[in-house]
């Protein structure tokens, strides 16, 4: 397929998903509990109805490609092209009305993430990146009355702050971290100027997009962060394990807009 081909894809994997999730949001839609007991783990029939609807469209046109998808788990995952998904991330913001969530799709070619694109249907917004660049898309800004209404893209860029004492920080909640690594996000916290929780996937678009300078979270699966690091990369972020490691199979994660910044949290994480 060619460049412009690819994207249409992709792009039609974002429509048809968020065709699957939009009648389900914001009902009261039933959750079932994957965790049988231990933390709340919820999953909708929105969340297994958007994957099933994408895994379909790349079996019937990639089907030498592999997937591993949150609900329905991996398929030829030794392939050299993977696709990994997952359809509502934030299901616990989406079971709750909240438009936070996101449904993330991302490609590896040879187990490195080269492509991810993030999809919030019901703002209308898309957040895309391929490690070297990385782009928002969604309803342009209202221009005079009466006005239709067009789409704008723009690229992204992370801003500078290479310093704690400046420097805004989300997780999505510090009770989904580890409780032996509590601490250490508690230490950077203390440095900063603002920390925000809540956010799920869109607190790291939120930084791709100049709006935050640090996201801590801790045992993330790879379907929760492969889409978002060529996004972060893209826009001019850094994006590792709290040890400086590959972020691409999950694991504690430390996103930054600025690499001095994200230094400074890398020694605090480390105590």
């Amino acid at each position: 397929m060619s460049a412009v081909d690819f994207e249409k894809f992709v792009h039609r994997l974002a429509t048809l998903s968020g065709e699957a999730i939009m009648p389900f949001f914001r009902t009261s839609i039933a959750a079932d509990d994957k965790a049988h007991g231990g933390a709340f783990d919820p999953v909708t029939e929105a969340d297994r109805s958007a994957e099933l609807v994408m895994r379909r469209l790349i079996q019937t046109t990639f089907p030498d490609h592999g997937i591993i998808g949150e609900e329905f788990g991996a398929d030829n995952p030794q392939a050299d092209y993977v696709w990994v998904l997952d359809p509502i991330d934030g299901t616990k913001s989406f079971i709750c009305g909240f438009p936070t969530w996101g449904t993330l799709i991302g490609l590896t070619h040879h187990g490195r993430p080269c492509y991810g694109l993030m999809h919030q249907p019901f703002s209308r917004e898309r957040f895309m990146g391929d490690g070297s660049a990385a782009y928002w898309l969604g309803p342009a800004r209202q221009g005079a009355a009466g006005q239709g209404e067009s789409e704008e893209k723009r690229r992204l860029t992370t801003r500078a702050c290479p310093t704690l004492a400046r420097a805004t920080l989300m997780t999505t909640s510090p009770l989904l971290i580890a409780p032996e690594r509590r601490a250490a996000f508690h230490r950077v916290e203390s440095h900063v100027r603002l920390s925000r929780y809540g956010g799920d996937c869109y607190a790291y678009c939120a930084l791709a997009a100049g709006h935050v300078d640090l996201v801590i979270e801790s045992g993330l699966n790879a379907y929760d962060i492969v889409a978002l690091i060529p996004i972060i990369e893209g826009a001019g972020g850094v994006i590792t394990t709290w040890d400086g490691g590959d972020p691409a199979q999950g694991g504690d994660i430390i996103a930054s807009g600025d690499r001095t910044l994200h230094r400074l949290a890398l020694d605090l994480l480390a105590g």
